[in-house]
This record gives C-alpha cells, sequence and structure tokens, in this order.
C-alpha cells in the first residue's frame, strides 16, 4: 500500500495540486488546438506552438528547464552536467532572474540538471538559427518582381512598419523596459520569425505571449484589417484603378537580392542574418541554376524548421511567465501596433497620391505589413468590392514583400540599439 501511494504521489495528476496555473495553461493549449485546427488561423505554427505549450505544462515531464536559459543566456555549465550550487544561484538573481527560475534552481540546489527534449530544440531558437531558416524559405518563396517593377511600394512597406516604433513608445509609457517594449512593438511587423528572433534576443522570457499574440493575429488579417482600411479610405480612392506593371527582366530579379544584402547589412548589421538569408533564398530561387536548394528550403527544411520552432516557442509559454498582467498588457498592444502598421501604410498612399500624376488605390498600403500573401489578398477583396472589375492582387505584393524586408530592418534597428 505504502508503494502504490509513493507511486501516486509522483504521477502528474498529484502534482497538479503543487501549482493547478498548469491546469489553466494546459486548457489554453486546448483552446490555442481548437482555433488552428477547427478555424485554421495559421495552422502550421499555431498548433506546433500550442501543442509545445502543453508538453511543457504536463507536471513531472520536464521537456523543459527556463532556469537553463537564465537572464538570456544558455548556461552551457548547466548543459553539460554541472551541480547547481548556492553561489551559481547568488549569481543568476543578482543578474536579474525571475522568481520561477530561482525556484527551479533552489529545486536542483547540490543535484545536476538533465536536459530534455526542448532544453535541446529551444538552443536553436535561442541562438537565431530557427527564425534564419524560415527567412531562407520564405525568400524562397516570394516573388520581388511587384516590388522591383514598382520601386514605391518600398515606402509602403516602410510605412506600414510605424506601428512597431508608436508601439515601443506606448509599452514604454506602460511599464516595460525598452528591451521588453521592442519585443512587443515588433508584433506590429505581423512577422512571426522576426517577432520570435528579436524577442529571443531582447526579451527570451516573453517569448511565450509575444509569440501566440503574433500569429494569432496574423491570422486574424482578413478581421483586422477591412474596418481599419475603409475608416481612413473614402470610396472614390478605393475605386482607383492602377496602371499595369511593367515587366521585370531575369537579370533585375538576379541583381536585386545581392544589392539588397549588400545596402542593408552595411546600413544595419544586426539585419544580416535576417535579410541575408531572405534574400539568399530569393537568389536561389530566381537564379534559374540551384532549383533543387530552391526547392529543398521551401519545402523539407521549411517544415522541418517550422516544427522545431513552434514547439519549441510554445514551450516557453509556462504558467509562471504566461499567466501574469503583462501578458494581458502584451495581447492588447499587439493589436494596436497591428493597426498602427495598417494605418500607416494607408495614410502614406493618400499622401503620396497629393504628389503623383498616376494615383496609388490607398488599399494596397495595407498590405505593407509582412502577412505574405494574405495582407495583399485583403487589400485585393476590398478593393473588389468597390470595384469589381478592380485588380490589385499585384500591386498589394509590392508593398507586402516590402514589409518583410522593412520588419528585419526595424528588427536589426532595435537589436542595435537595445541589444547586450
Amino acid at each position: 500500500m505504502e508503494t502504490l501511494i509513493n507511486f501516486l504521489k509522483q504521477t502528474g495528476f498529484a502534482l497538479f495540486f503543487n501549482d493547478p496555473r498548469q491546469l489553466v495553461m494546459i486548457l489554453i493549449a486546448f483552446l490555442l488546438l481548437f482555433l488552428a485546427i477547427k478555424k485554421k488561423f495559421e495552422p502550421l505554427l499555431l498548433m506546433t506552438i500550442a501543442f509545445g505549450m502543453l508538453l511543457t505544462n504536463l507536471p513531472g515531464a520536464n521537456m523543459y528547464h527556463e532556469c537553463l536559459f537564465a537572464n538570456g543566456h544558455v548556461q552551457w555549465s548547466l548543459f553539460g552536467g554541472a551541480e547547481v550550487t548556492q553561489a551559481f544561484i547568488d549569481e543568476v538573481a543578482a543578474g536579474g532572474a525571475s522568481e520561477a527560475v530561482i525556484a527551479q534552481l533552489t529545486d536542483y540546489l547540490g543535484k545536476s540538471i538533465s536536459a530534455g527534449l526542448i532544453d535541446y530544440l529551444y538552443l536553436g531558437v535561442k541562438l537565431g538559427l530557427y527564425p534564419s531558416l524560415i527567412f531562407l524559405g520564405v525568400g524562397a518563396m516570394t516573388d520581388f518582381g511587384p516590388l522591383i517593377a514598382n520601386p514605391k511600394s518600398l515606402l509602403l512597406g516602410a510605412a506600414a512598419q510605424l506601428g512597431i516604433f508608436i508601439t515601443f513608445v506606448g509599452a514604454r509609457l506602460l511599464g516595460f523596459t525598452a528591451a521588453e517594449a521592442s519585443s512587443i512593438g515588433i508584433i506590429g511587423g505581423a512577422d512571426g520569425p522576426t517577432a520570435i528572433y528579436v524577442t529571443t534576443m531582447l526579451a527570451p522570457w516573453l517569448l511565450g505571449p509575444i509569440a501566440v499574440a503574433a500569429y494569432s493575429y496574423m491570422a486574424l488579417v482578413p478581421v483586422i484589417q477591412p474596418p481599419i482600411m475603409k475608416a481612413l479610405t473614402t470610396k472614390q480612392e478605393r475605386m482607383i484603378v492602377m496602371k499595369e506593371l511593367r515587366p521585370v527582366s531575369k537579370t533585375e530579379k538576379i541583381i536585386f537580392p545581392i544589392v539588397v544584402t549588400v545596402f542593408v547589412s552595411l546600413l544595419v548589421p544586426s539585419a544580416a542574418p535576417l535579410v541575408g538569408c531572405l534574400m539568399l533564398g530569393n537568389l536561389m530561387r530566381e537564379s534559374g541554376v540551384t532549383e533543387r536548394l530552391s526547392k529543398t528550403v521551401q519545402n523539407e527544411l521549411m517544415n522541418i524548421v517550422t516544427i522545431f520552432l513552434g514547439i519549441s516557442v510554445g514551450a516557453t509559454a509556462t504558467a509562471a511567465t504566461f499567466l501574469s498582467v503583462g501578458t494581458l498588457k502584451i495581447i492588447a498592444m499587439g493589436v494596436v501596433a497591428f493597426g498602427l502598421g495598417t494605418a500607416g501604410g494607408v495614410l502614406l498612399a493618400k499622401f503620396m497620391n497629393l504628389f503623383l500624376k498616376n494615383k496609388i488605390n490607398p488599399l494596397i498600403g495595407s498590405a505593407g505589413v509582412s502577412a505574405v500573401p494574405m495582407a495583399a489578398r485583403v487589400s485585393q477583396i476590398v478593393g473588389q468590392k468597390e470595384n469589381p472589375g478592380n485588380f490589385l492582387l499585384m500591386h498589394a505584393m509590392g508593398p507586402n514583400v516590402a514589409g518583410v524586408i522593412g520588419s528585419a530592418i526595424a528588427a536589426g534597428v532595435l537589436l542595435a540599439l537595445f541589444g547586450k
């Protein structure tokens, strides 16, 4: 009987009594799985994020240890089997580690930590590998032709980054640190990998809620953007028919990723990993001599990295970090950032029309957020409701792909300003 009681005490069911918040997190994971599978909200990543959240909150599973990444650094000595000492705990506490991390280290005082599966997978996030590899695949799937044909659309992509910097200011006013505010603001770029990359470098303790917010709002582009687009434009503006884009030569498409890589990397060196991988993927696509590599990064590599990235990011959403007032603030600020990004592109397009002979349909400005190609499709749908004969999709793809570059540059600026 005593043996049976000891066994029952060690089961996950009994461990729920130690921290009932884990049960709440499991229910949240179930909700996200429902949204991913039933409602198809960004299912490729939201489902893996939700399952990572489920795994990390199962009591006793020990797949992920926050303390192995205390104070934003990989604690390699603990990975190597070093014993947790009081001196080490005091050093981590002095570095500003959270109470949850200190409590976890205290539980292991005098013992070594056996790293779990997700601890090793998370190294790809922490070291910046997964987001950069995702950008490699995105580049291979992206046609920059509409941007090359209409360079003005680069300005619309830049304007859509307005939401990032205004939200940064708002987050600072709400009491977040500069690093945390940068991570929250980057949600406005509507680029999940970029949000994960910046947050991992600046505020890894916020990775769970920021990733969930970023991908949730990306899935809600068709819901969030149209009301803002209609509120900022007149019917006449939404009916503007734009001239057909000029053909773009193969030479231009090959030169473009090379020039952008050099220019952006020299301008904002911190953005080089993301922009470099994005443009390398695109060069594989456009060169015509690396078709096998292009197909690999678009499919096999992209799929594998997506699985590892989603599970790893979801695992950071532990009860101690996710269930807080700060998380609610992040979710609220995220939708503000997204809305401001949409508005920035639309308003700049309206301003440019004051000086242009060939007018721009302001609806394509909303595609400056880098939710490719969903934001461009929303511009097309809203425009056709006003003028069924209007086709804005290719015009909107210009600002859309410019937004990908813009969000990477914005990320580099924030990392340069507030990175350690």
